[in-house]
């Protein structure tokens, strides 16, 4: 993993497994959001950001907001931005109304804030985003290349328009996000993307990389064989 030019973010809202892996330092950054805070039982948002930046006090970490009203989401972002040097703020392309976040994007770029602007699909809001971000402000652009997938689409020549739209900026980073499959590493890394995301199981899964197939099969083999012998299955 280390020989592949390409940042690994560990998505996920457990906070001791969050802090292992920094200790580890098995990884580059963190993601999380509202959905993964829901399901690992997280109700105390602040309590629970507090608790990751107690451990991780280096390493990039993105927030969410989560309110649907403009206004507000710009108070809570200015909240999460004030929690650490480390942290991103996440902010949807649209709110649920389906209206635009564009001038949002641009009010706390230009006010210092680092976005990492999250639930984008299309070379359009790709353009839209990048237009809006201050370019001599750390921002990261977050594209769900694994949902635009499951509709049929092939997601890389969606992550290389951005990476050749970014290319110029070190400090503007594209992100492949939702990830399915361990292979989606190999597809960030050839469309040039900066950074994926990545849940625990994928991580431990991209230990595989490299591995000779042969060696793979016969594992595999034995993996049934095994697992039939303590079955005590009969014919």
């Amino acid at each position: 993993m280390s020989d592949l030019n390409i940042k690994i973010y560990a998505d996920g809202a457990n906070v001791n497994e969050i802090i292992k892996m920094d200790r580890e330092n098995s990884v580059d950054g963190f993601t999380t959001n509202p959905t993964l805070m829901l399901k690992a039982g997280v109700s105390d948002y602040l309590g629970f950001a507090r608790d990751v930046l107690a451990g991780v006090k280096e390493k990039s970490i993105s927030f969410e907001v989560f309110s649907d009203d403009l206004n507000d989401m710009y108070r809570q972002a200015l909240i999460l931005r004030d929690l650490g040097k480390n942290v991103w703020v996440k902010i949807p392309i649209s709110n649920t109304q389906g209206i635009m976040t564009y001038d949002l994007i641009n009010k706390l770029s230009f006010e210092e804030v680092k976005v990492n602007v999250t639930a984008i699909f299309t070379k359009e809001q790709i353009q839209k985003v990048y237009d809006a971000l201050n370019p001599n402000i750390n921002s990261i652009i977050s594209i769900f290349a694994g949902r635009i997938a499951n509709t049929g689409i092939d997601p890389e020549p969606i992550m290389e328009f951005a990476s050749n739209l970014t290319n110029d900026n070190n400090l503007i980073e594209t992100l492949w996000a939702s990830s399915r499959e361990v292979f989606n590493i190999i597809q960030a890394v050839r469309t040039n993307t900066d950074i994926i995301t990545l849940p625990p199981s994928l991580i431990r899964g991209s230990k595989e990389i490299g591995k000779n197939l042969d060696q793979y099969s016969l594992e595999t083999v034995k993996m049934f064989y095994d697992d039939a012998k303590k079955s005590g299955f009969s014919l």
